[in-house]
């Protein structure tokens, strides 16, 4: 009886198996890993060459690939920004509006205000795409390392959930801060009332608001705890001037006097950028115990309302000095008997 025979074939008409390829390249070999197993036979250098050369290279690429998307992203977001904002500074439309007279126009420009803003916006939109891009590439490495997203989820999830029960203050003021940005309701420059805090504003972030007072005081503000605001230079501004004139004097000639001195103030070149549109003489305004209060308004370009205010009432001083006009006082008489029994003593030049 013969025994059957069994033909061994040769180390080199081995093909790998899928098993095989599955121990040294994991589940989910690269190609480089199976190439590296076909010219080897080895499944420790397949390993090695999965884990010290494919998984690095793969991780370097989707940081590369990332790195290039986040700058792209970032850079559509500024010019589709700046195109929003249209500030103006390019273009046919920009050399019209430098040519037109700013009392035709409905504000004047406000380049730091609108730059400030855009700047902001830019920042956030920035920051958001940057997040999301580097987020699904922290996702994609995982992946490659065959890490399981299961419980990175669901720990990310509860740490997420205690932080927005420690942070709600701050996750306020970040929401707050987003809509006074996206909203406009105030900007750099723009002299807003906060509550306790009054004055110029220097700074807008999603979480806080800096302003300068009057005297110099800076104040921070978060924008959580801004409930209400007041913009008091916000597209344009008004100044409003009451002089008061005695009850004697003839108040047609005083209201032309003042309007008179409103106007040419306001044709003057110094003042022509800062003075937006004609003044308007509201007439009287209140009687007081020392005399007729007469208001005149001027619109004027954001922020320079205090200015125009100094100025015209310079000017409006010397014309009433001019038409011998006499801005009443506050004044009080004391009979001669009185001020002798008190030990008073007039000025020679009281008329007491």
């Amino acid at each position: 009886m013969q025994t059957p025979t069994t033909t061994i074939p040769e180390s080199s008409d081995v093909v790998p198996t899928l098993d095989d390829l599955k121990g040294a390249c994991d589940a989910s070999g690269s190609w480089f890993c199976e190439r590296v197993y076909d010219w080897t036979g080895n499944d420790t250098l397949a390993g090695l060459a999965e884990w010290f050369v494919a998984k690095p290279v793969a991780i370097v690429a989707i940081l590369l690939v990332a790195f290039v998307v986040s700058r792209l992203s970032r850079w559509v977001v500024k010019v589709l920004v700046n195109r929003a904002f249209d500030r103006g500074d390019r273009g046919a439309r920009a050399r019209i509006r430098k040519a037109t007279p700013n009392m035709l126009l409905v504000t004047a420009p406000t380049q730091l205000r609108s730059a400030a803003r855009a700047a902001s916006i830019t920042s956030v939109l920035r920051g958001v795409a940057s997040a999301v891009v580097w987020f699904v590439a922290f996702i994609a490495i995982l992946e490659v390392l065959e890490i399981n997203l299961g419980p990175i989820i669901a720990g990310a999830g509860i740490a997420g959930v205690a932080l927005g029960f420690g942070a709600q203050n701050l996750v306020r003021d970040f929401l707050a801060g987003t809509f006074i940005i996206l909203e406009d309701q105030y900007g750099v420059g723009d002299i807003v009332d906060l509550g306790e805090a009054i004055g110029s504003v220097e700074k807008i972030t999603l979480r806080v608001t800096r302003l300068r007072d009057v005297n110099g005081v800076v104040w921070h503000v978060p924008n959580g705890q801004v409930v209400r605001v007041g913009n008091k230079s916000q597209d344009w501004a008004r100044a409003v001037l009451d002089v008061d004139v005695a009850y004697d004097t003839d108040l047609e000639q005083a209201k032309e006097v003042i309007e008179g001195a409103a106007v040419t103030m306001s044709a003057d070149p110094a003042w022509q950028t800062r003075i937006l549109d004609t003044p308007e003489m509201w007439g009287v305004e209140a009687f007081s115990a020392i005399g007729v209060t007469m208001r005149v308004v001027i619109k004027t370009s954001p922020g320079d309302q205090a200015d125009v205010l100094r100025e015209l009432r310079l000017r409006v001083k010397a014309a009433f000095d001019e038409a011998g006009i006499e801005i009443p006082t506050n004044r009080m008489s004391i009979p001669d008997d009185l001020a002798g029994d008190a030990g008073i003593v007039p000025p020679p030049d009281s008329g007491v």
